[in-house]
């Protein structure tokens, strides 16, 4: 039977690339995103067809994201590998931040997962599967008044966290940690990598795919990678 994998995030960036390469691998493929055009967009060109479900909807509420397991479940009756990926990150640092908008920041980058989780937790024990974080370097090192790096510092420990929870029940914790990748996400912060020192989101979704593919009994459960050149 062909694997079943939900990603929140999914539309564009490492999300989508990580769809398209579980796609090619043959895993039938859910993609969460609040943007419909942009997951329509999405379909268009990935050309999956039935093996390919798009749904709207924010990965920080928790309606939504029951919304989405349920919609999972009742299309393809199985689910195999959740993929934790919606997360932005905000211009500036924590002294010119809207409080509103960190409260955005902080719902989406950690409730979201939390919430992904643990609403995905009873069919990932039935099916042994895996649970996928996208966290980042800044989750591993510390910038000035960088409340994204919390946020990801946070977005880790609910992993290990989980992993602890889950562990003997055969549900797989991976972190995937990548350094500067040149997608959407850096021209919402306001500016734009070097690109000496990028990633694609094609590898990372490599690095993803490598982790999910691991036998059962293998649990890889933290990946930081950076493009050759990043110092921090």
């Amino acid at each position: 039977m062909e694997p079943v994998t939900l990603i929140t995030g999914g539309s564009t960036g490492i999300g989508a690339a990580t769809a398209r390469a579980l796609l090619k691998q043959g895993h039938r493929v859910a993609v969460t995103g609040r943007d419909a055009g942009k997951l329509a967009a999405f379909a268009t060109t990935a050309g999956a067809g039935e093996r390919l479900l798009m749904i709207t909807g924010d990965a920080s509420e928790a309606d939504d994201v029951a919304a989405a397991v349920r919609h999972v479940l009742d299309t393809w009756g199985q689910l195999d590998n959740v993929i934790a990926n919606a997360g932005f990150s905000l211009p500036g640092n924590l002294e010119t931040h809207a409080p509103e908008d960190m409260r955005a920041m902080v719902l989406t980058n950690v409730l979201g997962p939390a919430l992904l989780i643990q609403e995905t937790l009873p069919h990932l024990r039935s099916s042994k599967g895996r649970i996928m974080i996208i966290g980042s370097v800044a989750g591993v090192r510390h910038t000035p008044g960088n409340l994204y790096s919390v946020t990801k510092w946070a977005a880790h420990a609910l992993a290990e966290n989980t992993r602890l929870l889950v562990g003997q029940d055969g549900v797989g914790v991976t972190v995937v940690a990548p350094g500067i990748v040149d997608t959407p996400f850096w021209h919402a912060r306001g500016g734009t990598p070097e690109a000496a020192a990028t990633m694609t989101a094609e590898q990372i979704a490599d690095t993803i795919v490598f982790a999910i593919n691991q036998p059962a009994g293998v649990d890889i459960n933290h990946i930081t990678v950076r493009p050759t050149g990043q110092v921090g």
